[in-house]
């Protein structure tokens, strides 16, 4: 698997990967956002966007069915470009509960009514967050 920003990933696949994936806006990808590749293929993306000096936005997290069962690996793989963007937290909205196991198993936290909850308010889902450094 392999993380590569999406305005140079293979341009016809990343064409093919929106055309089947109707719902991830193109646009926000290309402009701040990461391809997720494997086997020489398209399968998912995500955008981490720099919200504040060290605090990122984990938006758009997408993975095909295919795929889907690298989605742990993938999380994994983007905490670690956190961290190289020298992030201090990283923030995901999940409206998933499979998703919900997962961030916690990887030791996100909870976000009920913090201050970051009340600056974005979604009203479906969960707000989560990781303490990179």
């Amino acid at each position: 698997m392999k993380l590569i920003p999406a305005n140079k990933a293979p341009k016809k696949e990343l064409a093919r990967f929106l055309e089947m994936n109707e719902n991830v806006d193109g646009k926000l990808l290309v402009d701040k956002g990461y391809a997720v590749e494997v086997n020489e293929k398209i399968e998912g993306c995500f955008v981490l966007d720099a919200v504040e000096n060290d605090i990122y936005w984990l938006k758009q997290l997408y993975i095909t069915k295919s795929a889907a069962a690298k989605l742990p690996v993938l999380l994994e793989g983007i905490l670690t470009l956190a961290k190289k963007k020298q992030a201090r937290k990283v923030y995901v909205h999940s409206h998933q509960p499979m998703v919900d196991i997962l961030l916690e198993a990887l030791q996100f936290h909870p976000q009920a009514g913090s201050e970051w909850v009340n600056k974005y308010p979604i009203e479906k889902g969960n707000w989560w967050t990781y303490n990179v450094s």
